[in-house]
């Protein structure tokens, strides 16, 4: 009766992960988020430029690299990579952009806003801004920006107009006049609108600018680089074939030299690479080809976790145990010894993820995933199948004895 309850349970098992593969490939496939190195995208380095009385520093690159993030979040790119490099060049990795040259001129640009009166005169400043939106003009001619000031930034709006009734007040940015329209009376709402008839779009970038803020030093481009799709395809489709390959291997070997407790290894690392990709898929973490090797290196080590506990099975069944007390004895012996390796390659990862950028990082993030599912899996899955395996035969040879 026992056996065929456990037979039943372990069939059920095999077909519900059978199903679970076959109706989650697809969207875990669609959804996760693919690297510069398999995507295409944008590669960036830019330099800071020193002018006079203006001296570079740590905290200005920072910044910089604080308000480049904000406009490329706004952007709608997923999981930029943006990091100082050096002591004045700034890293900017976009994955998956359309458009580079409009990213390009929304990345490098300063967006300093002033407002100038006729001699030249600087009356405001854009870190007065909360707010800057794209609208249509309300002439019905282009689109315009409206940019609301903050209390202080209110005022000299207000003395501004107030002075230069009936004159030009040029809009300003990046030291090119916008336009310049003349100051029919004192603005005192806070509330302004730049116009220069743009396209929908231009208007937008435009109020990303505004919004993210100025930078606090211009740049130049020293490097920019475009990763074509099909480079991206192309090293995608080499990666997952050895990944699929090294997998294969795994389970035949497990199969071969273990033979029922290798079966239901092979069952769980089907298992686990659902979770990982899945976990990577739900928390939005970027796949990179680093990426692809730690998944594959960290199947890797959830196999090792299972020799070992198998290996410790084995003695124990060589000691005169039950199969039942065997299976117990070897995963509280083995607990320890598993938890430790995988500590400290957890701790490995996690100062990788801290310190490193880039493809690092993906790695990094990959590795940590697949350590921490792997102890769940192992511990607690295989563990269960196991324990359901002891029921079906008493033949120690299955088991490598």
């Amino acid at each position: 009766m026992q056996k065929n309850f456990s037979v039943a349970v372990i069939l059920a098992i095999i077909v519900a992960l059978g199903a679970l593969t076959y109706f989650a490939y697809q969207p875990i496939l669609k959804n996760l988020n693919l690297g510069l190195d398999l995507r295409g995208g944008l590669h960036v380095v830019l330099e800071a430029q020193e002018k006079e009385g203006q001296k570079i520093s740590a905290d200005t690159i920072n910044k910089a690299v604080g308000i480049l993030r904000n406009r490329v979040d706004k952007l709608g790119v997923s999981e930029p990579l943006i990091y100082p490099q050096g002591d004045r060049r700034v890293v900017v990795e976009l994955a998956g952009i359309d458009d580079p040259e409009e990213a390009v001129n929304i990345i490098k640009n300063t967006a300093e806003l002033e407002f100038w009166d006729e001699t030249g005169k600087v009356l405001v400043t854009g870190k007065h801004l909360t707010e800057a939106q794209a609208r249509a003009s309300g002439e019905g001619q282009g689109f315009e920006v409206a940019i609301d000031f903050d209390k202080e930034g209110a005022k000299l709006f207000a003395d501004a107009t107030t002075a230069n009734i009936d004159k030009p007040l040029m809009i300003v940015i990046d030291g090119k006049v916008i336009s310049a329209p003349t100051v029919s009376g004192p603005i005192t709402d806070g509330s302004a609108r730049i116009t220069g008839n743009f396209t929908a779009k231009e208007a937008e970038n435009l109020a990303v600018l505004l919004r993210s803020g100025a930078l606090p030093v211009s740049f130049k481009i020293l490097e920019k680089r475009t990763v074509g799709p099909t480079l991206g395809s192309d090293s995608l489709s080499k990666s997952v074939k050895a990944g699929i390959a090294g997998l294969i291997a795994i389970l035949i070997f497990m199969l071969g030299y273990y033979r029922l407790p290798g079966f239901l290894a092979d069952i769980s690392i089907v298992l686990y690479s659902i979770l990982v990709l899945g976990t990577m898929t739900l928390f939005g973490a970027v796949l990179t080809l680093p990426g692809i090797a730690a998944f594959v290196l960290s199947i890797g080590m959830a196999v090792d976790a299972n020799i070992i506990i198998y290996e410790r099975i084995k003695e124990e069944l060589r000691w005169g145990k039950t199969l039942k007390a065997a299976i117990d004895a070897g995963f509280n012996r083995a607990f320890w010894t598993i938890f430790d390796a995988n500590l400290t390659t957890l701790i490995a990862a996690f100062v990788l993820l801290y310190f490193g950028s880039g493809p690092i990082k993906g790695f990094a993030v990959t590795l940590s995933i697949g350590i921490i599912v792997s102890m769940l899996v192992v511990l607690t899955f295989t563990r269960y199948l196991l324990v359901l395996s002891a029921d079906l035969t008493k033949n120690h040879k299955l088991y490598g004895v």
